[in-house]
């Protein structure tokens, strides 16, 4: 619902978004950032990115600004760790339990252990870190365990302080304590500020980001420190709203704000005419104002990939990985005859994007597999349109079933029919709403008896789109921000303090 007219105006409040990345791949921070500057807070979005000078630009009238992880060290403020008798960020090397540790590696550099016995040989290791470290420090063992974490503090602690805002938003789970740090500060200073933690994830099912058995543990326990700083939770469905409460025990349920895409207007026609445009093409790129771009300026997806309007045309839109499953399509095309492939991605030089290319040729048809850059978010839609199936092939992976992705919402506003497969949640959607067909995850023959079906007759899937009935209505990223600019107002707007009554 929207704000109360009645609660005081957001000019003159200052919002700090804080996000563990380089800004311009992430839609859900962008339209978080661009939103709340629209409703009149005062925004910075601060990302941090291993770049080589600090970045800044305009998202709309929002001010973004990606600050180098990689600065040297001497050359940052340091931000100390409130008294808890463990070595703050200047003293933040993890010590090997056990003396494996200092072979190993002399063994690697001689190349007398190859990287796969390597890791294999330093797994006990790493447990026998994870048990020693929890015992001694409880939750805090992360500042053992994953350092790290404190290249975030360095960075960003200092511009937080120096912002003084009103509010901070903490995308995601590693920016989660810079935060609540940050808050503590202003506080002993005598300023208020509310913390707003936006969960992205569930973080016990995620796929660990590195091969080693510290990272889970320590991020877990990093998470339940800071999570009772939150002055309120906000999620991206209501199944992940759910298990926080559990993980928790938090006082309130958070707000599900969905990964919807902005519309500004009605769903767009995959037969609307598009006008070629150049796209942002990712990682590397010199950052601009996707905000800006415009769905009428959209390229022409089908003339990328050089296909006329009759030839079948899936595709796959966003980071692709093992466990997302483009693999599964790859092997499905020569099951498909005449039905062709494209994937839009951040980087199309990617390594796994290589591989997804090289097994096509490998099968005899990488002629029909094309590989597009990124366009702006809010061309997006109008871009996934000229095709003719939405794929997302996720495999099985505890955060693949709880929510509806991104994409989901992408391909559903292009009124693409979708391809998805058996993950609990998009899965249950699917078959509720007749928008698409469900396969197997990984099973190549199922994915493409999936899509043979859709081909057979796609206005049946995009009819679902359609009538007062239809979920397009709150699939909208303008619905979503709605309900941050209430929570926003919400935690900003006093409690009046009642006025005793006087006794008789």
């Amino acid at each position: 619902m929207p704000y109360d007219a009645a609660t005081p105006p957001a000019a003159g409040r200052r919002v700090v978004m804080l996000v563990d990345n380089a800004v311009e791949g992430d839609s859900r921070v962008q339209k978080a950032a661009r939103s709340a500057a629209d409703a009149g807070w005062d925004v910075t979005l601060l990302g941090c990115a291993r770049v080589d000078a600090e970045r800044r630009w305009r998202l709309g009238a929002a001010e973004v600004r990606v600050l180098p992880l990689d600065a040297p060290r001497d050359s940052r403020p340091a931000v100390g760790d409130p008294g808890d008798g463990v070595p703050g960020p200047r003293d933040d090397r993890p010590r090997p339990v056990g003396g494996m540790s200092g072979l190993r590696r002399r063994l690697v550099a001689r190349g007398g252990l190859p990287l796969r016995a390597a890791r294999l040989a330093r797994r006990p290791v790493e447990h026998a870190q994870v048990r020693y470290w929890q015992a001694r420090l409880g939750d805090r063992a992360w500042r053992r365990l994953e350092p790290g974490l404190w290249d975030y503090e360095r960075v960003a602690g200092p511009v937080v302080d120096a912002l003084r805002p009103d509010l901070i938003h903490a995308h995601d789970f590693r920016m989660l304590g810079v935060a609540a740090r940050a808050v503590d500060r202003a506080r002993d200073r005598g300023r208020a500020v509310k913390l707003v933690w936006d969960a992205h994830e569930w973080l016990p099912g995620a796929r660990p980001r590195r091969d080693n058995a510290r990272w889970l543990p320590a991020h877990l326990g990093y998470v339940r420190e800071y999570v009772g700083h939150a002055d309120a939770v906000v999620t991206v469905s209501d199944t992940l709203a759910d298990l926080l409460v559990r993980d928790h025990a938090l006082p309130e349920r958070p707000t599900v704000v969905l990964n919807a895409p902005v519309t500004d207007a009605e769903p767009v026609s995959a037969a609307e005419p598009v006008v070629a445009a150049e796209p942002v093409t990712g990682a590397g790129s010199v950052p601009v104002d996707a905000g800006e771009a415009d769905d009428r300026d959209a390229p022409d997806l089908r003339a990328r990939c050089g296909l006329t309007a009759g030839t079948p045309l899936l595709v796959y839109s966003g980071a692709m990985a093992v466990q997302r499953g483009v693999d599964t399509v790859v092997e499905a095309l020569p099951r498909l005859p005449g039905v062709h492939l494209a994937l839009v991605v951040a980087d199309p030089a990617a390594g796994y994007v290589r591989q997804a290319v090289a097994g096509a040729a490998r099968r005899g048809v990488a002629d029909r597999v094309h590989v597009l850059p990124y366009v702006p978010h809010r061309q997006l839609v109008a871009f996934l349109a000229a095709a003719d199936v939405g794929l997302i092939p996720l495999h099985h992976w505890p955060n693949h079933e709880i929510a509806l992705i991104t994409k989901f919402f992408e391909y559903a506003h292009a009124r693409l029919p979708i391809v998805v497969s058996d993950v609990r949640t998009m899965a249950d959607t699917v078959r509720a709403t007749g928008q698409g067909e469900v396969f197997r995850a990984r099973d190549a023959a199922d994915l493409a008896r999936a899509v043979r079906t859709v081909l057979a007759d796609p206005p049946r899937y995009r009819a679902a789109y359609d009538g007062p009935d239809s979920p397009l209505s709150t699939w909208t990223w303008e619905a979503q921000a709605d309900r941050l600019t209430t929570l926003y107002h919400h935690l900003l707007t006093p409690t009046p303090t009642p006025t005793p009554t006087p006794l008789p």
